[in-house]
Protein backbone atom coordinates (compact mmCIF):
# COMPACT_ATOMS: atom_id res chain seq x y z
CA UNK A 1 0.00 0.00 0.00
CA UNK A 2 2.97 2.29 0.41
CA UNK A 3 2.49 3.19 3.75
CA UNK A 4 5.65 3.79 6.29
CA UNK A 5 4.57 3.40 9.95
CA UNK A 6 6.71 4.42 12.21
CA UNK A 7 6.58 5.24 15.72
CA UNK A 8 7.30 8.23 18.63
CA UNK A 9 7.80 7.47 23.14
CA UNK A 10 6.49 10.55 24.53
CA UNK A 11 7.23 11.35 28.12
CA UNK A 12 6.30 14.90 28.18
CA UNK A 13 4.51 17.85 26.21
CA UNK A 14 8.06 18.79 24.50
CA UNK A 15 8.18 15.20 22.68
CA UNK A 16 4.38 15.57 22.00
CA UNK A 17 5.15 18.87 19.94
CA UNK A 18 8.89 17.26 18.67
CA UNK A 19 6.82 14.25 17.45
CA UNK A 20 4.13 15.67 15.97
CA UNK A 21 5.60 18.71 13.72
CA UNK A 22 8.40 15.87 13.52
CA UNK A 23 5.19 14.12 11.58
CA UNK A 24 3.77 17.10 10.04
CA UNK A 25 6.82 17.40 8.13
CA UNK A 26 6.40 14.09 6.49
CA UNK A 27 2.65 14.85 6.16
CA UNK A 28 1.52 11.37 7.42
CA UNK A 29 -1.31 10.98 9.93
CA UNK A 30 -1.28 9.93 13.73
CA UNK A 31 -2.73 6.89 15.51
CA UNK A 32 -2.53 8.51 19.31
CA UNK A 33 -2.89 5.73 21.69
CA UNK A 34 -3.97 5.62 25.26
CA UNK A 35 -2.16 6.79 27.88
CA UNK A 36 -2.33 9.03 31.17
CA UNK A 37 -0.26 11.59 29.49
CA UNK A 38 -1.78 11.43 25.63
CA UNK A 39 -5.29 12.02 27.73
CA UNK A 40 -4.08 14.79 30.18
CA UNK A 41 -2.29 16.36 27.14
CA UNK A 42 -5.17 16.09 24.69
CA UNK A 43 -5.91 19.89 23.82
CA UNK A 44 -1.89 19.94 22.84
CA UNK A 45 -2.17 16.73 20.80
CA UNK A 46 -5.56 18.04 19.09
CA UNK A 47 -3.95 21.56 18.43
CA UNK A 48 -0.29 20.10 17.00
CA UNK A 49 -2.18 18.47 14.88
CA UNK A 50 -4.48 21.01 13.56
CA UNK A 51 -1.49 23.35 13.34
CA UNK A 52 0.54 20.90 11.31
CA UNK A 53 -2.41 19.38 9.32
CA UNK A 54 -2.36 15.87 10.48
CA UNK A 55 -5.23 13.63 10.21
CA UNK A 56 -5.60 11.46 13.28
CA UNK A 57 -8.14 8.78 15.28
CA UNK A 58 -7.91 8.35 18.78
CA UNK A 59 -9.11 5.87 21.09
CA UNK A 60 -11.88 7.65 23.17
CA UNK A 61 -14.77 10.20 21.94
CA UNK A 62 -13.70 13.03 24.14
CA UNK A 63 -10.62 13.29 21.80
CA UNK A 64 -12.90 14.02 18.89
CA UNK A 65 -15.36 16.01 21.34
CA UNK A 66 -12.19 18.39 21.76
CA UNK A 67 -11.52 19.34 18.30
CA UNK A 68 -9.87 15.70 16.60
CA UNK A 69 -10.45 14.22 13.73
CA UNK A 70 -12.00 10.82 14.77
CA UNK A 71 -11.74 8.43 17.44
CA UNK A 72 -12.85 4.28 17.32
CA UNK A 73 -12.57 2.67 21.00
CA UNK A 74 -14.86 1.98 23.71
CA UNK A 75 -17.30 4.30 25.89
CA UNK A 76 -15.56 4.75 29.42
CA UNK A 77 -18.66 5.63 31.10
CA UNK A 78 -20.51 2.27 29.65
CA UNK A 79 -17.40 0.74 30.41
CA UNK A 80 -17.40 1.96 34.04
CA UNK A 81 -21.51 2.02 35.23
CA UNK A 82 -21.15 -2.23 36.25
CA UNK A 83 -18.82 -0.76 38.55
CA UNK A 84 -21.05 -0.33 41.12
CA UNK A 85 -22.63 -3.46 41.27
CA UNK A 86 -19.07 -5.26 41.61
CA UNK A 87 -18.62 -2.97 44.62
CA UNK A 88 -21.83 -3.82 45.98
CA UNK A 89 -20.89 -7.56 45.57
CA UNK A 90 -17.73 -7.21 47.15
CA UNK A 91 -19.10 -5.47 49.88
CA UNK A 92 -21.95 -8.20 50.46
CA UNK A 93 -19.20 -10.23 50.46
CA UNK A 94 -18.32 -11.71 47.25
CA UNK A 95 -14.68 -12.46 46.74
CA UNK A 96 -13.13 -10.73 44.09
CA UNK A 97 -11.87 -13.27 41.95
CA UNK A 98 -14.68 -15.07 42.08
CA UNK A 99 -16.59 -11.99 39.79
CA UNK A 100 -16.38 -12.05 35.85
CA UNK A 101 -13.68 -9.75 34.05
CA UNK A 102 -16.10 -7.59 32.09
CA UNK A 103 -15.12 -6.99 28.34
CA UNK A 104 -16.10 -4.11 26.42
CA UNK A 105 -19.22 -5.42 24.07
CA UNK A 106 -19.12 -2.44 22.10
CA UNK A 107 -16.66 0.11 20.04
CA UNK A 108 -17.87 3.27 18.76
CA UNK A 109 -16.83 5.65 15.71
CA UNK A 110 -17.18 9.03 16.65
CA UNK A 111 -16.61 12.15 13.60
CA UNK A 112 -16.07 15.21 14.16
CA UNK A 113 -16.55 16.90 10.61
CA UNK A 114 -15.62 20.62 11.50
CA UNK A 115 -12.25 18.82 11.57
CA UNK A 116 -12.37 16.91 8.79
CA UNK A 117 -13.31 19.96 6.62
CA UNK A 118 -10.57 22.09 8.30
CA UNK A 119 -8.10 18.99 7.03
CA UNK A 120 -9.67 19.40 3.14
CA UNK A 121 -11.32 16.00 3.96
CA UNK A 122 -13.94 14.60 2.34
CA UNK A 123 -15.72 11.83 5.13
CA UNK A 124 -17.14 9.18 2.54
CA UNK A 125 -21.40 8.36 3.12
CA UNK A 126 -20.40 4.87 4.08
CA UNK A 127 -18.25 6.23 7.32
CA UNK A 128 -21.08 8.62 8.10
CA UNK A 129 -23.68 5.69 7.87
CA UNK A 130 -21.10 3.52 10.67
CA UNK A 131 -20.54 6.39 12.74
CA UNK A 132 -22.11 6.21 16.59
CA UNK A 133 -21.53 9.90 16.67
CA UNK A 134 -21.05 12.66 14.33
CA UNK A 135 -19.78 16.32 15.29
CA UNK A 136 -20.69 19.17 13.28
Amino acid sequence: MGITVSSAEIRNADDIERVLSDFGQQGGGLIVTPSALTATRRDLIVSLAARFNLPAIYSFGFYAESGGLMSYGINQLEQARPAASYVDKILRGSNPGDLPVQLPLKYELVINFKTAAALGLTVPNSLQLLADQVIE
